[in-house]
């Protein structure tokens, strides 16, 4: 997920007043429960931000309450395990700021977790948004340094801690905050650790599924991109089954975490993010569009709106296998909306503040989130019990 760092800018740029009369574009068919929109700004930590949106969610559907966490400290302890992996594989694994849904479900289970007031963005420089522009160039540099083996040997302190590891903590340390040992919530003593135990969460509940044919479906596989470093496994569906899951989980009042490829142009900065079908006219008064708006509301769901390219399972493989479909951005799903034709979207929340036409919610019709979803992450409950069979889950 590293583009979204540059789209997350051009938001800002172009969309800082928005117009409230847009709201009335949509009807909700289901909506559930999200915490207020964060705005991520001059960092590439989409996937840190959006899998805490899809925590706090679930506290909310658990009846735990609303709570805020803090993203820099699920980020800092992720940037410290990535150098480590970037220097023992010589460079091989790549050292940036992204990352997957997987950093923050290993990371609060391995780290814990602390509330947002513990560890806020931008503070250690006076900002009270992230900028982490400078923080790269340094780590960056850091963490090539020895990759790269310009040495005969790695020098150790006295406790014997390579000493380029210390580095690289002092660094983090600087521009996002020491991360905390201990803390008072709600006039309680907590640890990480501690805190993350009394929430009730259990990472091994939620699962990543994803559609591609160049390994068999209802297995398992680590998804061949660059921020998926950890190696995590996502379960492999027909897209038809995995479009099911995402119907299923927020029908059931669950939300979805969201990798997709965002610099597509039907990714708009307004707001909405389709998948126009260019081989096909603009105008189809008496034609396919004119049949498929009188079609039922039940009909609709199951029928592909003609202005749209529907994709076939060959046609997302193609899209991946020749990096057409990138791993950009990570984004939460929480409901279902239709537009003034009947056409149902999802909607999305986003990390971009109060950008686009709708203060921060994104729209994407399902015909774009069919041919453009890279993995999603849900509960294990969340999936159709038919599917959960298939894959051992049940």
């Amino acid at each position: 997920m590293k583009k979204a760092l540059l789209l997350a800018a051009l938001a800002f740029a172009g969309f800082g007043a928005v117009a409230q009369e847009n709201a009335a574009d949509f009807t909700v068919v289901k909506e559930n429960p999200i915490t207020s929109i964060k705005n991520q700004n001059q960092a590439g930590t989409c996937w840190c931000y959006s899998s805490l949106a899809f925590i706090e969610s679930e506290l909310i559907r658990m009846g735990k309450g609303e709570y805020d966490f803090s993203e820099m400290f699920i980020v800092h302890n992720t940037y410290l395990d990535r150098a480590d992996k970037a220097v023992r594989t010589h460079g091989d694994i790549s050292f940036s700021q992204g990352g997957s849904f997987y950093d923050v479900l290993y990371g609060m289970e391995r780290f814990g977790l602390v509330p947002e007031a513990e560890m806020r963005p931008g503070v250690m420089y006076g900002k009270e948004l992230s900028v982490h522009n400078e923080l790269s160039a340094v780590s960056d540099a850091v963490v090539a340094a020895i990759a790269e083996g310009k040495h005969r040997s790695l020098q150790v302190g006295p406790d014997g801690q390579p000493l380029w590891k210390k580095a690289i903590q002092a660094v983090h340390d600087i521009y996002l905050g020491e991360r905390p040992e201990s803390f008072t919530y709600n006039g309680k003593e907590y640890t990480p650790q501690s805190f993350y135990q009394s929430l009730g969460l259990d990472a091994s509940d939620y699962v990543s599924l994803t559609s591609y044919t160049h390994h068999p479906f209802y297995s398992s596989f680590a998804l061949e991109i660059q921020d998926n470093w950890r190696w995590a496994e996502s379960y492999n569906l027909p897209i038809d089954e995995l479009m099911e899951v995402f119907d299923n989980a927020i029908m059931k009042g669950y939300t979805i975490a969201w990798g997709s490829d965002v610099s597509e142009s039907g990714f708009g900065r307004d707001g909405k993010a389709v998948m126009p079908d260019n081989s096909k006219k603009s105008d189809l008064q008496g034609s396919d569009m004119a049949k498929w708006l009188n079609l039922s509301e039940d009909e609709k769901r199951t029928t592909p709106n003609p202005t749209e390219k529907w994709c076939t399972q060959e046609e997302r493989q193609i899209a991946y296998d020749n990096w057409e479909t990138t791993d950009d951005h990570g984004m939460q799903i929480f409901g279902i909306a239709k537009d003034k034709n009947g056409v149902e979207y999802y909607m999305v929340k986003n990390s971009w503040g109060a950008a686009g036409a709708y203060n921060g919610i994104w729209y994407a019709s399902k015909a774009f989130a069919r041919y453009k979803t890279m993995n999603i992450v849900v509960h294990k409950d969340a999936l159709p019990k038919h599917i959960a069979k298939k894959l051992g889950l049940k």
